[in-house]
């Protein structure tokens, strides 16, 4: 029986823009009907230009956050290059597959931008991946977020669009959800930079929704 007493609960996005890539969540942690989080970060840098974002259990995402890391940078240091997103999807996959009978109960997505461009991949607890070629959310608000994806995503939007229809959909989904809540942590990865958005700027845009 899976423990219940654990940090969990969550909403994120991932966009391909024409330029980049953005990846946002909202920062509710809860266990059963506890808030036990109004903070909680759900976007984790793996790389450079490599971020992934969390649901589903926090402890056993952040073990996964730590081994990638220490992967990612073992292999600057034999390669003198950066890990594909692929290949660090691939690493992360067969990872999680390996834990089939004590799996880590979480919803992963994977973006970035490498010599390919900017991708996003998501993956489930058993190290299934799935190349997401535009929008695409995970967690327990998911259902909510996909309906604003759906309607106003177009394949060649550029990252500032990509932030605005993030945030659009991540509140949406915080108003039904009550998993969901709190702020919104935006991070955008272009060919030049990884950009964490001011909390700030972020609530200014929710509040002119």
């Amino acid at each position: 029986m899976v423990n219940d007493k654990h940090y969990k609960g969550t909403t994120t996005v991932g966009i391909v823009c024409n330029d980049g890539v953005v990846l946002a969540t909202e920062q509710r942690a809860t266990m059963g009907n506890f808030i036990a989080s109004k903070t909680a970060k759900k976007v984790y840098q793996i790389d450079d230009l490599v971020a992934m974002t969390i649901a589903g259990s926090v402890g056993d995402a952040q073990q996964i956050v730590r081994v990638m890391s220490v992967e990612s940078k073992l292999y600057k240091m034999r390669r003198k290059e950066s890990m594909t997103i692929k290949g660090l999807t691939t690493l992360l996959s067969n990872m999680l597959s390996g834990q089939r009978y004590y799996p880590l109960m979480v919803q992963l997505l994977v973006g970035g931008y490498d010599k390919n461009g900017p991708s996003i991949y998501s993956l489930d607890a058993l190290g299934g991946s799935i190349e997401e070629t535009k929008a695409v959310s995970t967690g327990s608000g998911s259902p909510m977020a996909y309906g604003v994806l759906e309607d106003r995503y177009s394949e060649d939007m550029s990252t500032v669009e990509g932030v605005e229809l993030a945030v659009r959909a991540l509140h949406n989904a915080m108003k039904r959800d009550s998993a969901s809540g709190e702020n919104i942590d935006v991070v955008v990865i272009t060919k030049d930079s990884y950009t964490r958005l001011d909390m700030d700027d972020v609530k200014k845009m929710r509040e002119a929704l």
